[in-house]
């Protein structure tokens, strides 16, 4: 039924047993996996009263996610490679995660995306999103959303 699955992680515990799912799945319908985290651009412009980073600071916050980012993802393609399942890990860098992802899974042609809700409910869910729930509205690829 699947052919291409895309797995994001944002390197948390919920994500880490979504990434676990995810390869299950893969196995069973002999699928191949896209393992994907994404991170955000270090804001360059600064609000009142503080500080602007220099182009040097912000080049170094970013090359230190970025090496988090594929210790992530390349722990998860090692584990994949384990369980007998091909596939790629990737980085990609954006500003809007949820728009990042379903590019990543348009460009690959990926026919499902797999990805972890934290559940978050009131002023939290005001306050950081929801990239699950925009994926889920925006994408025009199948979304399985594991709690």
């Amino acid at each position: 039924m699947y052919n291409k699955i895309l797995i994001c992680n944002d390197g948390s515990s919920l994500s880490k047993r979504a990434v676990a799912h995810a390869f299950e799945l893969a196995k069973l319908m002999d699928a191949e996996v896209l393992i994907l985290k994404v991170i955000p651009r270090v804001i360059e412009s600064h609000f009142d009263g503080a500080m602007a980073l220099r182009a040097t600071e912000i080049a170094r916050i970013e090359k230190s996610w970025a090496k988090a980012a594929h210790e992530v993802v390349d722990a998860d393609q090692v584990k994949a490679q384990k369980m007998g399942l091909k596939g790629d890990a990737m980085v990609a860098k954006s500003d809007i995660i949820y728009k990042a992802i379903i590019e990543v899974a348009t460009k690959k042609k990926a026919d499902l995306i797999v990805m972890a809700s934290h559940g978050r409910h009131g002023i939290q869910k005001l306050l950081l999103g929801s990239e699950t729930q925009n994926v889920l509205t925006h994408s025009k690829i199948p979304v399985l959303v594991l709690r």
